[in-house]
């Protein structure tokens, strides 16, 4: 590239805004000042979209010293910026509608608990009524049913029944009480395991 390169005529050097601003920009609106208001700050709370305008120095001056919740107790500013974090939206916890009241939890939809039946309307009493749905016996999915067979139990097993023989094994098979038997450490992971697929499922 020569000196006096054709792309050199191309390049643009930025203006000088403060040279261009200064005849058709406002006068600073700091008290005694005449020089032009070149940049903007902002008014304050509640009066969000309007701005003062101060030249360069007046703008550092008082962005220095500005505070955006002067004035509000600490619940207040606590409460905005909790509320900040969704964007200032209202939420709604979940469950809290009608629908969602009725409609069984995901644990229970994840287990099998809740069959198709409890989530569809049934006016002909297709499936039966409450009591013979709860009455009816549940099939322990193939994870499941592992899970079960590892704490030696049926797939009939209460919730308390699994919790009880959760902690008769963790005791029996705990690394401290069988003096680092590899065996008896290898029973134990597999324990816990079980019982965090269990609980995961929503049966324990």
């Amino acid at each position: 590239m020569t000196a006096y390169s054709k792309y050199f005529e191309r390049i643009r050097v930025r203006p000088d805004t403060k040279a261009e601003a200064r005849p058709n920009a406002p006068v600073c609106q700091w008290d005694g000042c005449s020089e032009p208001g070149t940049h903007r700050a902002p008014v304050g709370r509640l009066r969000e979209g309007e701005y003062f305008r101060f030249c360069f120095d007046h703008v550092r001056e008082y962005n220095r010293g500005f505070n955006y919740f002067s004035g509000l107790a600490d619940s207040d500013i606590a409460r905005f910026q909790k509320e900040a974090l969704t964007g200032h939206r209202p939420t709604w916890k979940m469950g809290t509608s009608s629908g969602a009241k009725s409609s069984p939890d995901f644990a229970q939809q994840r287990s099998g608990r809740a069959g198709y039946h409890n989530r569809m309307r049934d006016p002909f009493n297709l499936f039966g009524t409450n009591e013979q749905q709860a009455a009816r016996p549940r099939r322990a999915r193939p994870l499941e049913a592992k899970a079960l067979e590892t704490l030696g139990l049926d797939a009939n097993a209460t919730s308390e029944a699994i919790k009880a023989r959760y902690k008769e094994l963790v005791k029996r098979h705990h690394p401290d009480a069988n003096g680092g038997d590899r065996g008896s450490e290898e029973r134990f992971r597999e324990v816990l395991q079980a019982y965090r697929m269990l609980k995961q499922a929503g049966l324990c």
